[in-house]
């Protein structure tokens, strides 16, 4: 029986701002090395079973060229990227996963995964999966219950019933448990039934559709009818709009897995995990994560500190420097500065509505934007006018277009450009220019081997993102983005 990994790469990371943002949220950054938690997810798998496939990967529509490029990046292209066009939580996204699976005809074992979780013991955590795997080969739905280090009130708890015979050390599960107090959760540690929710599952395509048409039809109607009305786009799969934003949303645990019980209910099991797990969901998570200095602090970037402990101070674009402090969180950006003590890190997340509130980009996006071409990057602006750098990938080319309320003027900075401006097409070659004006159709494209790199000032009575029209995109793209 294959194994399909199934990650869900739907989180917005609030609590991670000002790095975390709604268009570049946690999971495709990097906290713990080079590679991206996705990327990370991806590749912990490498040389758990042969029987293992590609990955299907869930995630939301305004992501996905970021999910496939990082994919590309480490090789391991995904099966199938469905894209959600609004957010309905865990089990739809599951349900989604396991509708296309059974669609090429095998009932596949299910591995789900967020895509923002970190483990160290790798070895341990597929020893964990496999005894998972078994278990679901049987017809069980199984989750993994992380082995407290501490009591933590952050975290639900799953009480362990009675230990599974032929198993190591798996047992069924008694009862999911809400996110407890200090005192309850010092309690659940010390008496040893408890672990923590994970958010991971193990299970067969059809046993998990059985059982949520069993225990939330709703659910299962409208994935079915999204899936019906399903498109290709690229690498990518659409659903029908109106069918999926009629889903009910609700989690995993709470559409299925805590109404497990009864004569006829499959097995729900849970496998303890000891494997250095975290979920990276706000900074101290992050700091804990890492390795630290003799202080105690964990510095990226540009940092100094003088007298200061037990602190994590991030730095991308100046200079930040420590004095007298402790405990603290201090994360800069291009255009974000985050100071906040420990104790409130799971407060960060009432900034981020307060900028939703009021209207504000920070929370969306930061100064640096990607797009399945490259990037862009504000430098300047005022009235009237304002500047960017571009970055285009190497034989990557961005739509051909026009502006009804802005002219431009590019300046080749690095590399070499091809330029459509109206019937001509021509080369540009770094310190040369030339300009667009209103209403003109153009097309910029990287014709080399190395990333090309352009200064764009652009003039004119509205310079909003939403002023293209598109006539034609290798990306298939419509709308803004």
């Amino acid at each position: 029986m294959n194994i399909v990994p199934v990650i869900l790469s739907g989180g917005a990371g609030t609590r991670l701002w000002p790095l975390s943002r709604e268009q570049y949220p946690k999971q495709l950054l990097a906290f713990t090395g080079d590679d991206s938690l996705l990327q990370d997810t991806v590749k912990r798998l490498d040389g758990f079973d042969e029987r293992l496939g590609k990955p299907v990967v869930v995630c939301n529509e305004q992501h996905r060229f970021l999910v496939a490029e990082q994919l590309r990046q480490i090789e391991r292209p995904a099966a199938d990227i469905i894209l959600e066009p609004v957010g309905r939580n865990t089990a739809p996204a599951l349900t989604l996963a396991a509708l296309r699976v059974l669609e090429s005809g095998e009932d596949s074992i299910l591995l789900v995964m967020p895509a923002d979780h970190v483990i160290g013991d790798v070895s341990a955590y597929h020893t964990a999966i496999a005894e998972a795997v078994a278990l679901a080969e049987e017809g069980a739905l199984v989750t993994f219950g992380i082995v407290p280090t501490q009591a933590e009130t952050g975290y639900g708890y799953i009480r362990k019933g009675e230990p599974l015979s032929g198993s190591s050390a798996a047992a069924r599960i008694d009862a999911f448990v809400e996110k407890p107090d200090v005192q309850t959760a010092e309690e659940y540690v010390a008496s040893g039934d408890y672990l923590w929710n994970s958010g991971m599952f193990v299970m067969r395509a059809s046993v998990w559709l059985s059982q949520i048409e069993r225990l939330q039809p709703a659910i299962a109607e409208a994935c079915r009818k999204a899936m019906q009305g399903e498109t290709r786009d690229l690498d990518f799969l659409r659903l029908d709009v109106e069918a999926f934003a009629a889903c009910p949303s609700d989690s995993i645990d709470y559409a299925v897995m805590e109404k497990l019980n009864g004569e006829n209910a499959p097995l729900a099991a849970v496998v303890p995990l000891a494997a250095g797990w975290s979920d990276l969901g706000a900074w101290p998570a992050i700091w804990a994560a890492n390795e630290r200095d003799e202080n105690g602090n964990l510095t990226r970037g540009d940092v100094l500190t003088v007298d200061t402990q037990n602190s994590l101070i991030h730095a991308e674009h100046r200079l930040v420097a420590g004095v007298g402090v402790e405990d603290l969180l201090v994360v800069e950006t291009a255009d974000a500065v985050l100071v906040t003590h420990k104790s409130r890190a799971q407060d960060v997340k009432k900034i981020v509505e307060q900028l939703k509130q009021r209207g504000r980009s920070e929370c969306l996006v930061h100064r640096q934007v990607y797009r399945p071409w490259g990037s862009y990057e504000g430098i300047d602006a005022g009235e009237r006018f304002q500047v960017k750098r571009i970055v285009v990938n190497p034989g990557a080319s961005l739509s051909l277009q026009m502006h009804h309320h802005r002219a431009e003027h590019w300046i080749v900075v690095k590399g070499t450009a091809r330029v459509t401006r109206g019937e001509e097409s021509f080369l540009l070659s770094e310190n040369q220019s030339t300009y667009i004006s209103i209403g003109e159709r153009h097309r910029l494209e990287n014709p080399g081997t190395l990333p090309l790199e352009i200064i764009e000032i652009q003039s004119g009575a509205y310079l909003g993102e939403d002023d293209i029209v598109r006539f034609d995109d290798h990306y298939g793209r419509h709308e803004v983005s």
